[in-house]
């Protein structure tokens, strides 16, 4: 969506230029029904060339707070329903979303996970002490096997963050053979003794999490030495061929990636790139603001952070181009979302957050810029997927609910894998005070049927938007399409109501040959498919 050029109104000179563009384009400028200027764009569907891999659409789950435990492991004598342990409602509600790809153990706990704590007969297992989340103790019940059930259970890839910060060369070249060497050797014959006979299949590996903060507070340059080092030992066996990913920056940190991308690219298959968003509290320990008890300024607040994905991704592709021409290297985004003060009356340190439309339509557009940079943003993982953060679901006992930030995934699953097409976008602004975003936000795909799929986000909490769009090189003959809205801004789902945000059927559009026009409701996720 290359809205950056058309995000306002063009100077006086060019004006003629616009106009004309749009006559040709069957699109005369006029006030829409709402009294505003209707939102133009363009959408070049016969253009598209880049993949949007179904991996951006993939899920983080760190031992912190109940992500892992309550969220996903009960143990199996629960009386919650479960499959070896894995609660089953969890994981019928993530196959809803067709999760692609889950991140683990960490995050900040990955750097401090020993993993041969954790397999083996779990009455046997040692404990841990979890520096990070809580300070509570860690029993390790949830360790490989179960995680590799739980990933085949939901019919997903596995990404393995490994120990750099705290582990050795040795640990992590064992790990590795550990999960995927079918010969007969100790690592290997350890896997069988605990259950497993053959070896599974692992595509992701991390070297490292946030080694400039929570992995080792080292520099770039300490990093890449050892990068290079320890990604020796991430070693293809038995067939299975794995993606190394390096860890990059925390958001704005170019000398980072720079660093990395001039001295270890040739031994990476991905790099990391971590972004965190929130309103307009600080990050300061519990100033980050509540989830759901905020105002306008706080909304505006989060709509403007999120829209620094766009840059942000432009900056650091840049970086990468200049080492990698060939566009090798895939741009992993594994941990990214909205970042609020913890729930009153929740235990400090497990980062548990309600989660609201606002929430919701700060997902839209992260995924939107995802798709848009999707020649290099090759994975993605919302963090986190349970309990923690921007999750995908609540638990509280046997009972489970999804969030708003649930029903964007599976609103957008119809861009796994499909075609990226190109978008030109002429957005009014959502103005606050004296300050203004484009307040619509886009992004489109064509899947393998020939089916074009729109994602629309209205930042606007206040107003509708009104959208007119030219389809070039194309006539569809029907649409359909589905709404994610609420009344208010803060609204969001309990335990109580649990369906208080969700899609519903929607049809505020109109077809005339090549030209869709539609009305979006205020502070709303909007999906179009036109056949």
């Amino acid at each position: 969506m290359r809205h950056k050029e058309f995000r306002t109104k063009p100077p006086e000179k060019v004006t003629f230029i616009f106009i004309v563009i749009f006559i040709v384009c069957g699109l005369v400028y006029t006030p829409g029904a709402t009294g505003q200027e209707v939102n133009r764009m363009i959408i070049h569907t016969d253009k598209g060339k880049e993949q949007i891999s179904r991996h951006i659409y993939g899920h983080f789950a760190e031992h912190l707070g109940r992500c892992v435990y309550e969220g996903f492991w009960v143990g199996e004598d629960s009386s919650i329903p479960n499959t070896r342990g894995i609660r089953n409602d969890v994981v019928e509600a993530l196959k809803k979303i067709k999760i692609p790809v889950l991140r683990w153990p960490g995050g900040c706990f990955a750097d401090e996970y020993h993993w041969k704590e954790g397999i083996g007969p779990r009455d046997k297992r040692s404990k841990m002490l979890n520096t990070h989340w809580g300070m509570v103790t860690e029993t390790n019940a949830f360790g490989t096997h179960e995680f590799m059930d739980l990933c085949e259970q939901l019919g997903c890839e596995a990404y393995i963050a490994g120990n750099v910060g705290s582990g050795t060369v040795e640990e992590m070249q064992d790990w590795v053979e550990y999960m995927t060497f079918d010969g007969d050797t100790e690592m290997a014959n350890l896997r069988r003794k605990n259950g497993r006979e053959k070896p599974w299949q692992v595509r992701f590996f991390g070297v490292g999490n946030e080694n400039w903060g929570c992995g080792g507070n080292m520099t770039p340059e300490e990093y890449a030495g050892l990068y290079n080092r320890y990604q020796t030992y991430v070693r293809n066996y038995s067939g299975n061929e794995i993606v190394k990913v390096a860890c990059g920056p925390g958001s704005v940190n170019f000398h980072w990636i720079e660093t990395i991308m001039d001295k270890v690219r040739n031994r990476m298959g991905a790099i990391s790139l971590h972004h965190y968003v929130r309103g307009s509290g600080t990050w300061g320990h519990n100033q980050k603001g509540s989830a759901t008890k905020f105002n306008e300024k706080d909304w505006f607040a989060l709509m403007k952070n999120t829209l620094t994905i766009y840059p942000l991704l432009k900056d650091n592709i840049a970086i990468m181009d200049k080492y990698d021409s060939g566009n090798r290297i895939g741009l992993f985004v594994d941990e990214w979302g909205t970042w609020w003060d913890e729930e009153p009356g929740t235990t400090p340190g497990f980062l548990y957050q309600q989660n609201t439309m606002r929430d919701a339509v700060s997902c839209g557009i992260f995924l939107n810029a995802f798709n848009e940079y999707c020649h290099r943003v090759k994975m993605a993982n919302i963090a986190q997927t349970n309990n923690v953060l921007q999750a995908m679901i609540l638990t509280e006992g046997e009972k489970m609910i999804v969030t708003p930030t649930f029903h964007v995934f599976e609103m957008y699953t119809v861009h796994h894998d499909a075609t990226m097409l190109p978008v030109d976008l002429q957005s009014n602004d959502y103005k606050y005070g004296n300050d203004g975003v484009p307040a619509v936000n886009v992004s489109a795909s064509k899947d393998k049927s020939g089916t074009i799929h729109i994602s629309f986000c209205n930042l606007n909490p206040n107003d509708a938007a009104e959208v007119s769009c030219a389809l070039e090189g194309a006539e569809p003959e029907s649409v359909s399409g589905r709404v994610l809205t609420a009344d208010v801004m803060t609204a969001h789902n309990t335990f109580e109501n649990p369906e208080v945000v969700k899609p519903a059927t929607f049809n505020d559009f109109k077809l005339e040959g090549n030209v869709l026009t539609t009305t979006l409701p205020s502070k709303s996720v909007v999906v179009l498919a036109l056949k």
